[in-house]
C-alpha cells in the first residue's frame, strides 16, 4: 500500500504469495516483467520519527561511495574479513533494489503514470520515494545518484558520519549506530523500515486511486520477504557476536504485530476519510469487491462478525494471523483480540468515528503484549503455531485471498525456523498452489490444501 512499491516475490500476475524454492531463493511463476517493474522495496522509512532520524539525518553520501573495490565493491568474497566487502557486486546483480529506479522508464510504469495524470514516473514522488532513495537535495552527497535506486543508505542510514570510522580495526555496530547507522539487524527497526513502503505511510501510500491505475496490490511478510533478499552478509560467530541471533518466530512475529500496528495508525489518521465522500478503499480488502461474480466467496465465519454480504471489508489478515498465535501463546486473551477484530470490521462499515475508535481499542490490546516477538520461544510452541496456521487455513478463517496467502507464506517461515521445510515441501506447494492466482483463488480449494496438510505438521 505505498507510493509505486510492489511486491518483493510476484507472479507473473504480480499478485501472488512470496515463496521460497527448495534451496530458500525462489518463487512460482515469477515473470520477467513483474520481475522488472514491481520490485520489493525497503525505502526510507518516514511513518516512526525516529527512524527517519536515523536514516535521514545525516547526508546520503551515494552508492560510489561504498563500491571501490577497497570498501564493497570486490569482485569476491573476502577470507579473514568480518564482512565479505564484495556486497556491492551483490546488490547490483541479484538486488531488485538496485533496479527500482529503472523500472519506472518502462512501458508499465509510463502507463500507470499517465493513468495519473503525471509527466513521468522517474520524476514524480510519489513514485520516487519508493523506487529510490528520495532524500531532499540538500542531503545528498557529491556521488549520491537518485537513478542508483533503492541504495545502501536507503536501508543502512546516510553514511556521512560512520563512511570513515566503520571501516576501522576498532569499530563496533554500536559505534556505527552512533554516527547514524540504521539498526536493521533488530526486527521491529528492520519491519519499520520495510512497511514504510511495503505498507505505507502517512506520506507515502498506494491509495486506490494509484492501485486503479495499475499499480498492483501489496503484500508483506517480514520473515519471508528477508530471506528472499540476497544475502550481502554471513550469519557467522562473528556476526552473532556483534549483532546477536534473531530466531525466525521472532522475526515472523514482530512483522505481523508491526503491519497490524501500522495499519491501525493510518486507520486513526486523515488517510481513511480525507474529506471526500468515500473513504480510501485501499485500506479494504481488495477481493471483497474485485473477483469473478460466479466466484462466492461469503461464508459463516463473515456472518458471526455481523456484516452483510456483499459489503466492502477492512484488511483483517495480520489479525488473524496474531489470533493463530495468540490462540497458542495466550488462549485466555483470545477471546478479546476476536472480538476487537470483527469490532473493527463492523466499524468499517460505519464512519471514521467509528473506525478510529476500533482501531485505537486493538492498537491498546497490541501495546499490552509489546515483548511478545522478543521472547524466547520452545520448539513444540512453534510447532504448535504453525499448525494452528494450518487449522486456520482448514476453516472459514481463510476465505479471504489475503488471509490464505499470509497463512501459506506463514507456514514456510516457520518450516524454516524448524528446520524441517524439506519434509513439509509438498503440502507447503499445495498451499502456494492454491493461492498462487487471485482471479482463480478458491476459499475451498485453500481450504482442501490446508485440510490434507494438518497431519502432515
Amino acid at each position: 500500500m505505498t507510493g509505486f512499491a510492489g511486491n518483493l516475490e510476484p507472479s507473473a500476475k504480480m499478485e501472488s504469495a512470496v515463496h521460497r524454492s527448495h534451496s530458500g531463493s525462489g518463487t512460482h511463476g515469477l515473470g520477467p516483467g513483474a520481475f522488472l517493474l514491481f520490485v520489493g522495496l525497503c525505502a526510507t522509512p518516514s511513518l516512526v520519527a525516529a527512524a527517519e532520524a536515523a536514516v535521514g539525518d545525516y547526508k546520503h553520501l551515494g552508492v560510489g561511495s561504498c563500491a571501490t573495490s577497497v570498501c564493497h565493491g570486490k569482485l569476491a568474497p573476502q577470507s579473514g574479513k568480518n564482512v565479505a566487502l564484495n556486497e556491492y557486486r551483490t546488490w547490483t546483480q541479484e538486488d531488485r533494489h538496485a533496479q527500482a529506479y529503472r523500472t519506472l522508464d518502462l512501458a508499465e510504469a509510463k502507463r500507470i503514470a499517465a493513468n495519473l495524470g503525471l509527466p513521468s514516473a522517474s520524476t514524480a514522488k510519489i513514485c520516487l520515494d519508493c523506487h529510490a532513495d528520495n532524500i531532499p537535495a540538500q542531503m545528498r552527497g557529491p556521488k549520491f545518484q537518485l537513478s542508483d535506486g533503492v541504495g545502501c543508505e536507503a536501508c543502512h542510514g546516510g553514511s556521512e558520519k560512520w563512511i570513515e570510522s566503520h571501516a576501522a580495526e576498532s569499530a563496533t555496530h554500536k559505534d556505527n549506530v552512533a554516527r547514524g547507522m540504521y539498526s536493521s539487524e533488530q526486527p521491529l527497526k528492520r519491519a519499520e523500515l520495510c512497511l514504510s513502503c511495503h505498507l505505507g505511510t502517512k506520506d507515502k501510500f498506494a491509495t486506490h486511486a494509484i492501485m486503479g491505475a495499475g499499480h498492483p496490490r501489496l503484500s508483506f511478510e517480514l520473515e519471508a520477504y528477508t530471506a528472499n533478499q540476497p544475502a550481502h552478509y554471513v550469519v557467522d560467530a562473528d556476526y552473532l557476536q556483534r549483532k546477536g541471533k534473531i530466531e525466525g518466530i521472532n522475526l515472523w512475529l514482530t512483522g505481523q504485530i508491526e503491519n497490524a500496528r501500522r495499519s491501525l495508525t493510518l486507520l486513526q489518521s486523515g488517510m481513511f476519510h480525507p474529506g471526500g465522500m468515500f473513504p480510501e478503499f485501499a485500506f479494504y480488502d481488495c477481493h471483497s469487491c474485485h473477483h469473478p461474480m460466479d466466484k462466492i466467496r461469503w461464508n459463516a465465519q463473515r456472518a458471526g462478525v455481523g456484516i452483510k454480504p456483499g459489503t466492502l471489508r477492512l484488511q483483517t489478515q495480520n489479525f488473524i494471523m496474531l489470533q493463530a498465535a495468540t490462540q497458542v501463546l495466550e488462549p485466555a486473551a483470545l477471546p478479546e483480540l476476536v472480538g476487537l477484530t470483527n469490532g473493527l470490521t463492523r466499524a468499517g462499515q460505519r464512519d471514521t468515528a467509528a473506525v478510529s475508535a476500533a482501531a485505537k481499542a486493538l492498537l491498546d490490546w497490541i501495546a499490552k503484549r509489546d515483548g511478545l516477538s522478543k521472547r524466547q520461544f520452545s520448539r513444540a510452541e512453534v510447532v504448535n503455531v504453525r499448525k494452528m496456521l494450518i487449522d486456520y487455513g482448514a476453516s472459514d478463517k481463510a476465505g479471504d485471498y489475503a488471509a490464505a496467502e499470509q497463512i501459506a507464506i506463514g507456514a514456510e517461515s516457520l518450516s524454516y525456523a524448524l528446520g524441517d521445510r524439506d519434509s513439509k515441501k509438498a503440502s507447503l506447494d499445495a498451499l502456494y498452489n492454491a493461492v498462487k492466482n487471485d482471479t482463480t483463488f478458491s476459499p475451498q480449494a485453500f481450504a482442501a490444501a490446508a485440510k490434507n496438510a494438518q497431519g502432515r505438521f
